[in-house]
């Protein structure tokens, strides 16, 4: 476009006295300046004066005056939503098939070490659930039965984890394998083994802290809490829908209020691990586990508690829980540390911010939550949550996150941060993260008509 000042000396030079124009001093001090200021144009007008035509000068003038008004052409539109998510589900279909074939039968994905090679965990461990989850998400997008034949084998290997209560993570490895594979197909045969799963978390249950332990120690302390409970409430609440039995959700619902009266700052950001008095119901200590420090937000963590609330209010449409996801959803997305890509820092005040290492895994469990719960705000919030998890999952999508083909280990996810106080899964592929991202992109695709 041409600058004004440069507009200006060509329409002075276009319109001055013909006998000027053609051989006076004025049309030559008026080319001179504009060669002084711009001289590519002045060699248009200097074969435009020798050709003597006031006609076609003016002709091009009005051309360039309509040229300079059209808005300028948009390099590249962006591509829809549906493209990208339809794009990277089926790369993670691809990825997945891989996966099988190298993964051992009775083992399951975790991560890569330093040195690229799978790193694989038993049943037993807390991830073990998120590869068969996947792979029921995976069948439920393509209806691919060889897919649904994998998530089917992966599933069983985990049934003996339905008698297992030395932890809480049984609400992860059985609701996600399990739980998926009873709602996708309908068939409801396993349905005993949820159950089961169901009264070994809330063995795990104390009527004096009101809430379930979820280790068997941490530090000094005998009776600790993590914020990433909240998301094994979810098979409770189905265990009551599906016995008929109202003690799992009364436990659910027991857990739930303590955890939010308890491990919330004023900010609305949550510690990650609380230390409880088993006889007394005390809080003895607000602490982190992989958090940057025991007043840090670490990003996952606010991350399960925001899918945690969402969830809770979804199975009791009791408003406190709305609110409290409302103030962790706008904890996180109107922190002055929160990347324009939505990938946020594996903690929000993390050392080193910005050079500090990204979380995918915090990202794509905050999508998935901020999906659902868009769809009980007003349309303010709505339209604010659902541009998050869209920016989050195209940013996902990216090159900058999303594995090539035949790569990563045949995860889905680069960049994400398991434990980085305890030196262990930095920048790293995580199963969960890709797990929460496959059904992020499952749960947006609904809301398209």
């Amino acid at each position: 476009m041409i600058k004004p000042t440069h507009f200006e000396d060509f329409v002075s030079w276009v319109t001055m006295d013909a006998g000027s124009h053609n051989r006076g001093q004025s049309g030559a001090v008026g080319l001179q300046n504009h060669q002084k200021s711009r001289s590519s144009p002045a060699m248009i007008f200097s074969a435009m004066q020798s050709s003597g035509s006031r006609q076609t000068c003016l002709s091009l003038l009005l051309t360039l005056i309509i040229l300079s008004c059209q808005p300028p052409v948009q390099e590249e539109m962006e591509t829809p939503i549906d493209e990208v998510m339809n794009s990277s589900l089926d790369r993670a279909i691809r990825q997945y098939k891989q996966m099988h074939k190298v993964l051992p039968d009775t083992l399951f994905p975790r991560s890569l070490d330093k040195n690229d090679q799978l790193v694989t965990n038993q049943r037993q461990w807390w991830t073990s659930g998120f590869f068969p989850g996947s792979l029921w998400y995976l069948y439920e997008y393509s209806g691919d039965e060889s897919i649904k034949q994998m998530a089917l084998d992966r599933t069983a290997t985990l049934e003996k984890e339905q008698y297992n209560n030395m932890d809480h993570d049984i609400g992860f490895k059985m609701l996600c394998s399990y739980g998926n594979g009873i709602r996708i197909t309908g068939d409801s045969s396993a349905t005993p083994i949820l159950i089961q799963s169901a009264a070994s978390l809330i063995s795990r249950f104390r009527e004096t802290t009101g809430v379930i332990k979820s280790w068997e120690g941490f530090r000094e302390y005998k009776y600790p809490v993590i914020i990433d409970n909240m998301m094994n409430l979810e098979l409770l609440f189905w265990a009551s829908k599906v016995s008929g039995d109202p003690k799992y959700r009364k436990v659910a619902i027991s857990h739930a209020d303590v955890t939010l009266a308890n491990h919330f700052r004023p900010d609305n950001s949550s510690y990650h691990v609380l230390a409880y008095d088993s006889l007394t119901g005390k809080v003895l200590a607000k602490k982190t586990a992989q958090g940057a420090a025991d007043g840090s937000a670490w990003a996952r963590g606010q991350a399960w508690g925001l899918y945690g609330y969402v969830m809770t209010y979804r199975e009791t449409k009791d408003n406190q829980y709305l609110r409290q996801a409302e103030k962790i959803a706008n904890f996180i997305l109107d922190h002055p540390s929160l990347p324009e890509d939505h990938i946020p820092y594996w903690d929000f005040n993390a050392p080193g911010i910005p050079d500090a290492l990204r979380d995918a895994s915090a990202a794509a469990i905050t999508a998935s939550a901020l999906i659902e719960l868009s769809g009980y705000v007003n349309k303010e919030l709505k339209d604010k949550y659902l541009k998050a998890a869209e920016t989050m999952i195209r940013s996902l999508s990216g090159e900058d996150y999303l594995a090539r083909e035949g790569k990563n280990g045949h995860f889905i996810l680069m960049h994400g941060v398991g434990h980085k106080p305890g030196n262990s899964e930095i920048d790293v592929p995580l199963s969960y993260a890709d797990y929460y991202f496959i059904e992020a992109m499952m749960r947006f695709r609904k809301l398209k008509p």
